[in-house]
């Protein structure tokens, strides 16, 4: 007799935690939905843990793996919750975390507000020391006013230092030097040293990065042990891995080590279901698109690859570190509608959240949302959410949307409500176009897979207004970022700058990089007792031509690189810099910046069993007025769980689930494919 073996995927989002219960051998899954508890979000994890098993009547030592997406470190930054934190620089760069960058997002605007750095001046304390450019020691490190500045902020009880010098990418003995005297001095704050978060030139950056780490440091160390305790209170002796920015996954140990890894932990996980789902109907080139209750992520997957970025600002601090490419905006859900002052209707970026929520939740909500708004043109079933679970209010929310947006604009409450609608399919459109368009790819050659618990709801009026002809819904769309935390791999990346003409790059020291990269790749496999036959190591270089300030990361085939090797590299470069910005200069010098070394620990993915075939038209359950482009109709309601492979459903129709709602408006068709996904054809 088999031994059950379940996985599970926990997402937590603004408004719902989604779990996903996936057991190997039969390929049954099984999906859960809870409120988030925003004030400590293990609380939401555990809950929905302990009625997934409940429910199901599991044994918690049946559940092997257990994996989740967060948005501790996010709302950290976002709110300014983070941690005490004290910096150690070189003498005369104490006020780089302010000068910045030249770059100015206003060019022309005199008054912006520069973000506040997340070190006070107080704080940051200068070191005599200097390293130059070519890693050697200029001016050695002043030892007794380092012991001074450690013990200064030891008095001001900070809980992180953050420890940066010019050039420690090059010869980090200073830094290093630091981390020993505040061990000597019995130093409780964490020391974070930025030629081990970041080994990359460009100085602020890398102290904005390793700033935020020592920053998230302690907040996600104390909501990853308290997680811990509270999963082992179950019974379930597996540390909760949590999801990166990247895509890939880590270990909590690993997560406390980078915590600035985990910024955009949620929408990858979302961008990793939507390439699943599509790649099980045979489509390689799709847009995700992920609306919850607080946000729209979008990212645009071309041939099964996911778009990365090595930077992105959070709260105006500059974060690098691999991350999908995703783009968001605040529209969900819970968006609340409003008037500006000029009497024109906005709806978010501000939303209603978990609590009080949407009017329609009956919890004290008193402002109009999207979840109203759709209420009223009978998109989302009056009886309630979660099959009922969570009942919805119609008269609330009509009171909400009139008071607020149709009696001050002279419309009723239909009209307002609509308005609601476009204006958010306006903002998810330009979201979309961002990442597409902008970027030199046109929307019409990709399929739309629209998901969380609102995506259905928008995805085909967003695709028509891209001119794209098909869009997949998922079979769990309200929960599918948690089922890509069980659908990817874990994941480390190592990284050093070797700044150099491609072509006259010394090969013995290029080589003896991706040597050291590489060792460090297979000492975090060993520690992670990982299989050979689950490893991968794959090697990329970070390439620009001379002069420019950004680069883009190729891959190489190669661990020993040798002069064929720099041929192909500048080729390919050649090659995605014309299909990036649609030009290359093939007499330019290609430049070097970073050699990066990416290790996987390959992991399963899940296959569910194809649905039984359709012998049958599908029956719908019940009938009501929904609002359509064309006025209202008389709409059938079908329920998803009712549907089988090779069903098709002409629209006007409605598709209903525990997650989420699908709306079939009239002209367009939609048919069931092996595994589920709703392939919705428009006209």
């Amino acid at each position: 007799m088999r031994l059950n073996r379940y996985k599970i995927g926990a997402d937590v989002g603004g408004t719902f935690t989604d779990l996903v219960l996936f057991e190997e051998n039969s390929q049954e899954i099984k999906v859960h939905k809870v409120p988030t508890v925003p004030q400590n979000q293990a609380d939401g994890i555990y809950s929905g843990t302990s009625e997934l098993i409940n429910e199901n009547q599991i044994s918690p030592t049946e559940v092997v793996y257990l994996a989740q997406g967060s948005t501790i470190a996010i709302n950290a930054m976002i709110e300014g919750k983070t941690a005490k934190v004290g910096l150690i620089t070189t003498e005369g760069f104490r006020d780089l975390l302010e000068l910045r960058r030249q770059k100015r997002d206003k060019l022309y605007d005199l008054f912006v507000e520069k973000p506040l750095p997340l070190v006070s001046r107080s704080l940051r304390i200068e070191v005599p020391e200097r390293v130059n450019s070519k890693g050697e020691i200029v001016i050695p490190l002043d030892l007794q006013r380092t012991q001074q500045a450690i013990q200064t902020l030891m008095h001001q009880k900070v809980d992180a230092i953050a420890v940066c010098f010019l050039f420690d990418f090059l010869n980090p003995a200073h830094e290093l030097e630091v981390e020993r005297i505040a061990k000597s001095l019995n130093c409780e704050a964490s020391i974070w040293l930025a030629h081990k978060i970041l080994p990359e030139f460009r100085e602020f950056e890398r102290l904005s990065t390793t700033v935020s780490n020592a920053a998230l440091g302690p907040v996600t160390k104390t909501y990853l042990t308290n997680l811990t305790a509270r999963i082992s209170e179950l019974g379930c002796n597996r540390p909760p891995y949590i999801m990166q920015s990247s895509g890939g996954i880590m270990s909590p140990s690993r997560a406390i080590e980078r915590p600035a890894n985990t910024l955009f932990s949620g929408p990858s996980g979302g961008v990793i279901g939507g390439l699943h789902v599509a790649q099980l109907a045979g489509i390689k080139d799709i847009i995700t698109l992920d609306m919850g209750g607080t946000s729209t992520d979008v990212c645009l997957i071309r041939n099964g690859t996911v778009s990365m970025v090595y930077e992105k600002e959070i709260s105006g601090n500059p974060v690098r570190t691999p991350m999908v490419d995703v783009n968001s905006v605040g529209a969900g859900g819970g968006s609340i509608a409003w008037i500006d002052s000029g009497g024109r209707l906005k709806v978010g970026p501000k939303s209603a959240g978990a609590k009080p929520g949407p009017a329609s939740y009956g919890l004290g909500g008193e402002q109009p949302t999207l979840t109203d708004a759709n209420l009223i043109l009978g998109r989302l079933n009056a009886q309630g959410l979660l099959k009922g679970r969570m009942p919805l209010q119609e008269h609330l929310a009509k009171k909400a949307i009139d008071e607020s947006i149709a009696n001050p604009l002279g419309l009723n409450t239909v009209q307002a409500a609509q308005g609601i609608l476009d204006i958010i399919n306006s903002n998810t459109v330009l979201a979309t176009r961002v990442v597409s368009v902008q970027r030199g790819y046109d929307p019409r050659d990709f399929t739309l897979v629209a998901f969380g618990g609102a995506g259905p709801l928008h995805g085909t009026a967003v695709a028509k207004q891209l001119n794209m002809s098909r869009v997949i819904i998922p079979p769990n769309p309200g929960i599918l970022c948690a089922l890509g935390l069980l659908n990817t791999d874990m994941r480390a990346d190592y990284t050093k700058t070797y700044l150099t003409s491609l072509d006259e790059a010394d090969l013995n020291k290029v080589n003896s990089i991706i040597d050291d990269l590489f060792s460090q790749a297979i000492n975090w496999l060993d520690s992670e007792d990982v299989q050979e036959d689950k490893r991968s190591i794959q090697i990329l270089a970070d390439l620009r031509y001379a002069g420019q300030n950004y680069e883009l990361t190729i891959p190489s085939s190669n661990q020993k690189w040798q002069t064929e090797e720099i041929d192909k590299l500048t080729k390919a470069f050649h090659q995605a810099h014309e299909r990036e910005y649609g030009y290359q200069s093939n007499n330019e010098k290609v430049q070097l910046v970073n050699i990066r070394v990416l290790a996987l620990s390959l992991m399963p993915r899940i296959k569910p069993s194809p649905l039984k075939e359709a012998l049958l038209d599908p029956i719908p359950v019940g009938f009501r007025e929904v609002w359509w482009e064309e006025g209202p109709s008389k709409t059938p309601i079908f329920q998803r769980e009712d549907l089988l492979q090779g069903h098709e459903i002409e629209g006007p129709a409605i598709i209903e689930q525990m997650d989420s709602t699908t709306p079939i408006a009239p002209k367009e068709h939609a048919v069931v494919e092996t595994y589920g996904s709703l392939i919705i054809s428009l006209d």
